[in-house]
């Protein structure tokens, strides 16, 4: 495209694969289950969210700002399902956990701190929905599209930030890739294991 520069056409690449991973946890959701769907992971992407929007303000990037603003009602929407007013002590925590990692470290390094600070936010935040998988079967509402969809756009912004020379933004983003290609295959495992299982239930039925 004439008059637009390769990071341009990267973030928006970015901020595509942002929405189309976030709507396909939104959709399952709302049309097959929330079972196994962690509210701790949902919540703090909505928070974390808003650290990218002021990061991506202070950066002069319109794409950064974008990729957290189209997302941040699908997230919402996710959240609202999982009843996060049922769960108050769950939300402060996680609140409390975010500010630290992201606003405090803000407040006292800057920008490139915070960024550094979301990073192991990001890495954090993939645990309780990898837990989740690990400890229960009951993973019908988790989507292992929206992960594997969500590695691939970790791998665009990493391209992006890399070509806006935004290093501490680089780093984060590698820590939350590798939660989410390690929520995919875990989701993808649970999803195996119940079709076999279903199959093992049918199988003396049929014959």
């Amino acid at each position: 495209m004439p008059g637009v520069s390769v990071s341009t056409l990267i973030g928006l690449s970015g901020v595509s694969l942002s929405v189309l991973a976030t709507w396909f946890q939104f959709r399952r959701s709302r049309r097959i289950s929330v079972d196994g769907i962690s509210l701790v992971t949902w919540y703090q992407f909505v928070l974390m969210g808003l650290f990218w929007i002021a990061y991506g303000t202070a950066q002069h990037s319109t794409i950064v700002v974008a990729g957290s603003v189209l997302c941040a009602p699908l997230q919402i929407a996710i959240v609202a399902r999982l009843e996060p007013w049922r769960h108050l002590g769950t939300i402060a925590r996680a609140s409390a956990f975010i500010f630290c990692c992201c606003g405090l470290s803000t407040l006292l390094f800057g920008w490139a701190g915070g960024a550094l600070g979301t990073g192991v936010a990001m890495a954090a935040n993939r645990l309780p929905q990898i837990i989740e998988l690990v400890r229960h079967p009951g993973d019908l509402g988790v989507s292992v599209s929206s992960w594997a969809v969500g590695a691939a756009c970790s791998v665009v912004w990493i391209g992006y930030y890399a070509t806006e020379h935004l290093t501490a933004a680089l780093v984060a983003t590698l820590a939350g890739m590798m939660g989410n290609v390690t929520i995919a295959a875990l989701a993808q495992w649970r999803h195996t294991q119940r079709v076999a299982r279903v199959g093992e239930l049918v199988g003396p039925l049929a014959r």
